[in-house]
């Protein structure tokens, strides 16, 4: 994934779950983006990791997210961040704090059980 790129996330919400995650980076211990529902706390957090050291975090508390939905979001690589479109229009942005210029490593945790994942 490089700036210019989108990703196109449909799944589906477990029931029973407490949140789920989306990170992109270029290794579990550095992340340019992560992604984190959170149902227990109402909120999405977004985050960066460097060196296996998490970094400031961004909590948004705009969750249109439901336990038990399916969702189908964007996620799109600009060069100076990271911005979400959200099922109800709803925009998320997250600075690319690393200047971060092609993610090679996708994790998804959690209660999101992926029906497509595209690279547009």
């Amino acid at each position: 994934m490089k700036p210019g790129n989108t990703l196109k996330v449909k799944g589906k919400i477990s029931a029973d779950t407490v949140g789920f995650s989306i990170n992109l980076g270029c290794s579990s211990r550095d992340l340019a983006f992560h992604f984190n529902p959170r149902f227990n706390e109402s909120v999405i957090v977004c985050n960066s990791k460097c060196s296996d050291s998490w970094q400031t975090e961004h909590r948004d508390h705009h969750l249109p997210f439901f336990r038990g939905c399916t969702v189908k979001f964007f996620i799109e690589m600009l060069l100076d961040k990271f911005r979400v479109k959200l099922p109800d229009g709803h925009e998320v942005c997250f600075p690319n704090w690393h200047g971060y210029r092609n993610i090679s490593y996708v994790s998804i945790v959690g209660g999101l059980k992926i029906i497509s994942f595209k690279l547009i």
